[in-house]
């Protein structure tokens, strides 16, 4: 795969093209968590060093091709200008044979931002002709917006056949901590993986299975393990077909020999708003819900997270909204964060409630990488080739 750092790529004077993601959470107009926009800083700073031409293109929300006064990126230009000290040029106008006039009088190492490119229906649609215009705007284009590869859009995979085409600094450190859990890895490797239900990563499990020494299952997804094995979950979340999934999940990991692991106590409550009772796994009651891991769970988390080489945590233990049941999230992470501030692990968490969980706690710099990236993030370790990472790879 190619890289802006290549030593031959001259780039001054040259207009690029910079796709990144800025899909940033906002609120009344003001941007609430800025994670995303400052990933892409060390691109943007080794570009203007660089001297290129730089334009922006991104997206906020769905617009669904249509002009949406609340999802412009003016407010994301702003504070970008902010952060790298020096104007942002934001260009509201439509995209058409005047723009590549006012691309061309931007200073060398300066910065204009598109507006939010998904205002363009054709832009979702990889539609051709839109591919080729937007390519015409520069004399290379630089994907650093791996979070967004697992979408054929025009900005991501149908520029790339019109233009020189590379990854950025963000892109390629993504990749290279996805490689580290997938397939240059120092074992044992152990994956912690929660969420609400089994479903939605029984394709992550099924793919990691072949890869990985031990699965973790918690949360929701660990609900079906135990009623699995006969256990009461009352009226506890579980997937309606669980039993399938299951049996999917304990047939590979015999194949694999890969170990798996499911709550040994749970902590219930007979509401979301309740207080907590850690509970063995035969005492739960009818009127009773799982919404957290125990202390025995805990430990043998611990345990195991010891005896490993890469860790990889993805989806909270319980349901941490409630601070009564955030404890086992907790102390998953500071079982990783511990083992890695001794320099003898190498982990990486990623999806949405888990960078959720890992910002509002603070804890970023406790890990070796923290994933942004949502759904490309997932669908990677599905085993899937991502759009964006196969156009790359078919440019160079």
């Amino acid at each position: 795969m190619n890289s802006i750092l290549d030593k031959n790529l001259i780039l001054k004077e040259k207009k690029v093209i910079l796709r990144v993601d800025l899909n940033v959470p906002m609120k009344n107009g003001s941007i609430t968590e800025t994670s995303r926009i400052v990933k892409i800083l060390p691109t943007l700073k080794l570009l203007i060093e660089k001297e290129a031409k730089i334009i922006i293109l991104s997206h906020i929300g769905r617009p669904k091709g249509k002009v949406v006064s609340g999802m412009s990126l003016e407010p994301i230009s702003k504070k970008l200008s902010n952060l790298l000290n020096i104007e942002v040029l934001f260009n509201k106008n439509e995209i058409n044979e005047k723009t590549l006039v006012e691309v061309n009088k931007i200073p060398n190492g300066s910065v204009m931002m598109m507006e939010n490119i998904r205002f363009y229906e054709k832009e979702e649609q990889n539609n051709d002709f839109f591919s080729k215009k937007i390519s015409s705007l520069g004399d290379v284009y630089i994907n650093d917006a791996f979070s967004c590869s697992h979408r054929a859009h025009s900005s991501i995979e149908g520029i790339t056949k019109y233009i020189p085409s590379y990854c950025g600094l963000q892109f390629i450190e993504e990749i290279n901590a996805l490689k580290k859990i997938t397939s240059e890895i120092t074992k044992p490797i152990t994956c912690i993986i929660g969420g609400s239900k089994i479903s939605t990563k029984i394709k992550i499990i099924s793919n990691l299975i072949k890869i990985f020494d031990n699965i973790i299952i918690v949360g929701g997804m660990g609900n079906a393990m135990l009623k699995n094995t006969g256990v009461n979950i009352g009226k506890s979340i579980c997937d309606d077909g669980y039993k399938d999934l299951v049996e999917e999940i304990l047939e590979k990991s015999k194949t694999h020999n890969c170990q798996i692991y499911y709550p040994l106590d749970v902590v219930v409550s007979k509401e979301l708003n309740g207080n907590g009772t850690i509970k063995k796994i035969n005492e739960v009651n009818n009127d009773e819900m799982i919404l957290d891991i125990g202390p025995k769970t805990i430990s043998s988390i611990k345990n195991i997270v010891n005896n490993s080489n890469t860790v990889l945590w993805n989806g909270p233990a319980g349901y941490f909204e409630n601070p009564n049941f955030a404890n086992g999230t907790k102390e998953i992470l500071k079982i990783i964060a511990y083992k890695r501030s001794k320099d003898k692990i190498y982990s990486v968490a990623g999806g949405g409630e888990t960078v959720a969980v890992i910002n509002k706690l603070g804890a970023v710099n406790d890990f070796n990488f923290v994933s942004t990236a949502g759904g490309a993030f997932l669908e990677y370790l599905e085993g899937k080739e991502l759009p964006g990472i196969r156009a790359l790879n078919h440019n160079v």
